[in-house]
């Protein structure tokens, strides 16, 4: 999984990358301080994973990982080539879901490009962009569909669908709530223009110090980013990004010890990872044994033997069954001969749908 972290300069993100991926991203009081995307892979948290591997005594422990990509300040006519411009855009093309960084704190010492806090407005600002470049995109589209369309009626249906997705985005809609029609077609073709309004995004609300143990209830900064997410269907999750930095530095003793100091249960890459893979539609299963104990990502829904193809191609293509049982069920059992003596270990097949948690071991003949 790739997220891009976007936000207007100076709003805190290359101080959230830097502390998310423990990396030294410059970060300076003014615009344009992160020129080129800076990359991080970052562990997926997984308190499963040591427990797991300590029962099987596994010589390695490999989380799954998300990769973050910092990508530089944007600023109004970004889409017409202001401040970075197309190279932002190019940028945010690749990622699977975006994480856009909004200020939501007071600080004199810190400038803001507009001279004043709003978020609704820092929001438009770089959705306005986006959605410029979207029409970009689809407006090349049209003149190469439409030149089609009058003999073909495929193409003529196309441009159909094109024409609608413009009058959406020119009336200042994202591209993510336009209401495709069932059609298959439709959505293939959808998906194909890669709009970058498409994508999904997680709002970071960036506040103070003060306001961080209150999960920003009492301010109206927060109230006004959550109120424009809920009419994005977009997650939201309340963060410090300067107390971000501070619990990168500690170790994990230090760290929980920090967090409960400060009133919290988890820090922001724990929120994070959870809001990414809530938006995204994700879960993980495990492997375990005495070689490795590994964590998988997926989508909610796979069935058994294309998480097998997750591990190695030939899992999926010689799949003959998964044995599977619960984590915490194979904890409490302490072994898996014990978890197969109390009947606890399933013998799936090829229509069985993983969930979140699975142990599963995978049987194939290549």
């Amino acid at each position: 999984m790739k997220l891009g972290i976007v936000g207007l300069p100076n709003v805190g993100k290359s101080t959230l990358f830097n502390s998310l991926t423990k990396a030294k991203a410059e970060s300076a009081n003014y615009p344009f301080c992160t020129i080129d995307p800076n990359v991080g892979i970052v562990a997926v948290p997984d308190e499963r994973l040591k427990k797991l591997g300590d029962l099987y005594q596994s010589k390695k422990v490999t989380p799954a990982v998300i990769e973050f990509v910092d990508i530089a300040g944007l600023v109004k006519g970004a889409s017409k080539g202001e401040g970075l411009g197309n190279q932002f855009l190019a940028n945010i093309r690749e990622v699977d879901a975006v994480v856009h960084v909004v200020r939501c704190f007071d600080d004199t010492n810190v400038v803001h490009v507009d001279g004043t806090v709003d978020p609704a407005r820092d929001i438009e600002t770089i959705n306005l962009e986006l959605i410029f470049s979207d029409l970009e995109i689809l407006e090349r589209r049209i003149a190469k569909v439409s030149k089609q369309a009058r003999m073909d009626k495929v193409y003529a249906k196309e441009q159909q669908l094109l024409e609608g997705i413009k009058a959406h985005l020119e009336a200042g809609n994202l591209a993510k709530t336009f209401e495709l029609v069932e059609d298959e077609d439709a959505r293939d073709w959808f998906d194909s223009y890669n709009l970058l309004t498409a994508k999904p995004v997680i709002y970071a609300a960036n506040v103070s110090e003060d306001d961080l143990a209150g999960d920003g209830a009492d301010n109206a900064y927060v109230k006004s980013v959550r109120e424009i997410a809920k009419e994005q269907g977009s997650e939201v999750f309340v963060i410090c990004a300067q107390i971000e930095q501070e619990i990168a530095e500690l170790e994990e003793d230090e760290k929980a010890m920090f967090l409960e100091d400060l009133g919290l249960k988890e820090s922001g890459l724990e929120k994070l990872i959870k809001a990414s893979y809530a938006l995204l539609g994700l879960i993980s299963f495990l492997t375990s044994g005495e070689d490795e104990t590994r964590a998988w990502t997926i989508q909610k829904g796979t069935k058994a033997p294309q998480a097998a193809g997750k591990i190695h191609s030939d899992f999926e293509r010689g799949f003959i069954r998964a044995e599977v049982v619960n984590y915490q069920d194979l904890l409490d059992a302490k072994s898996l001969a014990a978890a197969k003596e109390k009947g606890i270990v399933r013998l799936e097949g090829k229509e069985y749908v993983v969930t979140d948690g699975d142990v599963i071991l995978f049987r194939f003949n290549v």
